[in-house]
């Protein structure tokens, strides 16, 4: 099949490049801070790793990490404080067993902490991997310590530490999503109940081959009269069951039970009733281009919503240009397709091929799959165990919806190129003008920190963080959102992190505090200085935000700030054609213009010669009429993401404009800086030489783009013709069937080969179909 999926493969490169050709590589961060920078706290113990499991208890304002062998409690306002740590290695004898098994007694066969959940206020429920021996025990929080309880952890914790795994405590019941077996070939969704313990049916249909991320639990609306239950959601990626591709097909999922659930009296015994599943959609719909691969998930429970929304970070199967996206979904809606959607079912085609499609029978009453509400209990079904064989049986065979989940408003929210996001939370602040944002705080795997807003432009990056110096993935990310005391932890193999929501006092001016168009900082005059609103007593009415960037309200006086100090790493690239003004400018500081007048240091004497990718700065000043306007032009292109500008009105009248761009350069440029109004305008330019180096990732990430970029148009024929060669199913699985027979016939030579190729020949649609596949692979 090595054949096939390489024309799978081709196929969604075709879509990435596309992709890539017609939308733009998204937002960029207005300003990067390196670690050096900004106010990080970080915690690291000698000889530990794998900090990748995170607790907060607000209450207490204690943080609990759980790491290879040990788990730490620190403070929660400042985490390089310790204030307990407990560990719990693996015995001798279980190392050897699990060596012994194949595995690695140095890595593998320790015990990595992968649940840390609160069972109550005095005890921490916590589970380890335990070389491939998964066991939880109770710690005691008074003491810090554990009580050797030594329960079994199978389908609470991963065997593997490199399994995915997930799990939420909901009114002292642990539900997890993990592996059941030491292969990792059993998925379960489980709940760990003394009372009620129930699971998922082992079959493909109910899980296949998931990669989980995310659970948590969606409490009953109080006011609400249908007598609903609490629902415990569970996201995931698995291998898709309902279309039909020669690969492996990954398929975004949110599932959804009930914690009432107490499984079926004869069928389903101690198994779920109450799972469903359904198709997570992250889509760009004008291009068909489809994110399906889900990497985290946060829900928002604000008290302020009229209803949860979950945030989910997305990246595409075949990732070659690091794609990364955001979709945001009403659980109404996920609600919608579990409660009234359609179900999907088996059939099969020529007594061995399996095909899922839309189940168009009748539905069995109660609803297969639904929690016992106020309606099933005015029939007699006051408890699952109550419900009807004909309803469970139909749960059981059709567990999968046919219905989609769509994204609010169909599509993303965020699209970023050059980024592998990993892992997400969400914050909602209100502005000084009442208007209420959900802040996002992106991880990647490098280590970096994105935070992003919705403005009336559409999405703004207000800043990237850098905060693991050796660039390792951010493994694990959470927000604490309690009043004043606002933070993000991140962990990762090395250890954690611990960032304010903000930096505003970074921002030493009223105009770049503006421009940051940051909802949680605004310029205090009082103070002269940027300010955490959240953090201010008393009121806030002579702050200065917007969050449209106008910074008019900052006064003359101001002081004007060389460009902020954070650094960027992202260079300004043209953004349309050469300039059509058609104004000549006079160029440096030649003939004075009456209505501008061009301020030193000029542009002509800035010229410079930087290393590749060397960061430099390029500064215009210039006085004008009300009208004046600059803009900055690249080797004739004119440029937007790299400028900032400064606007002040001067006592006479006149503005004063203070512009820089900040930017990186692979190959030496001409800048020209342009100072326009209509009574005259006035431009400067520097040429900025590049020292070369040796060639730069990117420069070899672009070469293989162009590359990527000429196989693509040679096959362009070739896929046509394999996508005619697809609406025909049956006659594709019989030439590959007889394409891999013949292949092997070509060791024995001729007269079987002879007799394998008469038969195709007989049939003219497999005959052709063998020849483009043939041709395919002997030019891969």
């Amino acid at each position: 099949m090595k054949m096939l999926n390489m024309a799978l493969n081709g196929l969604f490169i075709v879509l990435v490049l596309s992709f890539g050709t017609t939308v733009a590589f998204g937002p960029i961060p207005r300003i990067t801070w390196e670690q050096r920078e900004v106010r990080l706290t970080h915690f690291q113990e000698p000889g530990i790793s794998n900090y990748s499991t995170l607790l907060l208890n607000k209450i207490k304002d204690t943080l609990y990490i759980g790491a290879r062998e040990v788990i730490f409690a620190v403070n929660s306002l400042n985490i390089a404080e310790k204030q307990h740590e407990v560990y719990w290695k693996v015995t001798e004898d279980k190392k050897a067993k699990c060596s012994e098994k194949g595995k690695s007694k140095q890595t593998e066969c320790l015990n990595y902490i992968r649940v840390l959940q609160l069972l109550n206020d005095t005890v921490l429920y916590v589970c380890g991997t335990n070389a491939f021996q998964p066991t939880c025990d109770h710690l005691l929080l008074k003491t810090f310590e554990l009580v050797g309880k030594n329960e079994d952890g199978k389908g609470r914790c991963p065997f593997d530490p490199a399994q995915s795994y997930t799990s939420i405590m909901v009114d002292g019941e642990l539900y997890s999503g993990t592996s059941y077996n030491f292969l990792g070939s059993e998925p379960i969704i489980s709940r760990n109940s003394p009372q009620s313990p129930l699971r998922t049916e082992y079959a493909i249909p109910w899980l296949n081959e998931p990669s989980f991320v995310f659970a948590d639990v969606i409490r009953k609306n109080p006011n609400s009269t249908d007598g609903e239950d609490d629902k415990i959601y569970f996201f995931f990626t698995e291998v898709s069951v309902e279309y039909e591709f020669f690969g492996k097909l990954m398929i975004p999922r949110i599932a959804r039970v009930c914690k009432g659930d107490q499984g079926g009296l004869r069928t389903l015994q101690k198994k779920w009733t109450s799972f469903l599943k359904a198709r997570l959609i992250c889509s760009i719909p004008e291009n068909n281009f489809i994110f399906n691969v889900i990497n985290d998930v946060f829900i928002l429970k604000s008290p302020d919503l009229k209803e949860p929304v979950f945030y989910a970070v997305f990246t595409p199967q075949l990732n070659n240009v690091g794609l990364s996206a955001v979709c945001a979904y009403n659980m109404s809606l996920v609600e919608e397709v579990f409660s009234r959607g359609k179900y999907m079912q088996s059939a099969t085609v020529e007594q061995s091929h399996t095909k899922w499609v839309r189940y168009s029978g009748e539905i069995p009453k109660p609803r297969p799959g639904a929690c016992i509400n106020n309606e099933a209990r005015a029939a007699n079904y006051s408890s699952s165990l109550n419900l009807p064989d004909k309803t469970l049986q139909f749960v059981k065979d059709h567990p999968l919806m046919d219905d989609s989940v769509f994204p609010i408003t169909n599509r993303p929210r965020l699209i970023k190129r050059d980024v592998n996001y990993t892992q997400i939370v969400v914050d909602r602040i209100q502005a000084l003008d009442k208007t209420v944002y959900d802040v996002m705080f992106i991880s990647t795997d490098t280590g970096a920190l994105h935070k992003a807003v919705s403005s009336e432009n559409g999405m703004h990056i207000i800043e990237e963080t850098q905060l693991f110096q050796d660039f390792e993935p951010v493994q694990t990310l959470l927000l604490s959102s309690k009043k004043g005391k606002r933070y993000i932890y991140a962990g990762s193999n090395s250890g954690v992190v611990q960032s304010p929501v903000a930096f505003c006092e970074k921002h030493s001016t009223c105009v770049d505090c503006v421009l940051a168009r940051d909802p949680y900082c605004a310029w205090n005059p009082r103070k002269a200085s940027c300010v955490a609103i959240f953090k201010e007593h008393g009121s806030n009415s002579s702050l200065i935000q917007k969050m449209n960037g106008d910074a008019s309200s900052c006064t003359a006086s101001s002081p004007i700030p060389f460009p902020p100090t954070g650094t960027s790493f992202l260079s300004c690239v043209g953004t349309g054609s050469p300039s059509s003004t058609s104004t000549q400018f006079d160029v440096g500081s030649g003939t004075e213009s009456p209505a501008v007048t061009l301020l030193p240091p000029f542009l002509s004497d800035q010229s410079q010669h930087v290393n590749a990718h060397g960061i430099f700065h390029l500064i215009c000043r210039a006085t004008g009429p009300s009208d004046v306007h600059v803009i900055w032009e690249k080797n004739g292109q004119k440029i937007d993401v790299c400028v900032s500008v400064q606007t002040h009105v001067l006592p006479d009248g006149k503005v004063y404009l203070f512009s820089w761009v900040k930017d990186t350069l692979r190959e030496s440029s001409e800048y020209c800086c342009s100072f326009l109004s209509k009574t005259g305008n006035k431009a400067s330019k520097a040429w900025i030489t590049v020292d070369r180096q040796e060639a730069t990732h990117q420069e070899s990430w672009t070469r293989e783009l162009n590359n990527w970029k000429s196989v693509i148009n040679e096959h362009d024929q070739m896929m046509q013709n394999w996508k005619k060669a697809w609406l025909s199913f049956r006659d594709i699985k019989a030439t590959v069937t007889l394409f891999w027979i013949c292949k092997a016939l070509l060791t024995i030579r001729v007269p079987r080969m002879i007799s394998c190729l008469s038969s195709m020949r007989n049939a003219p649609v497999i005959w052709k179909n063998y020849t483009l596949l043939t041709d395919y692979g002997n030019a891969n």
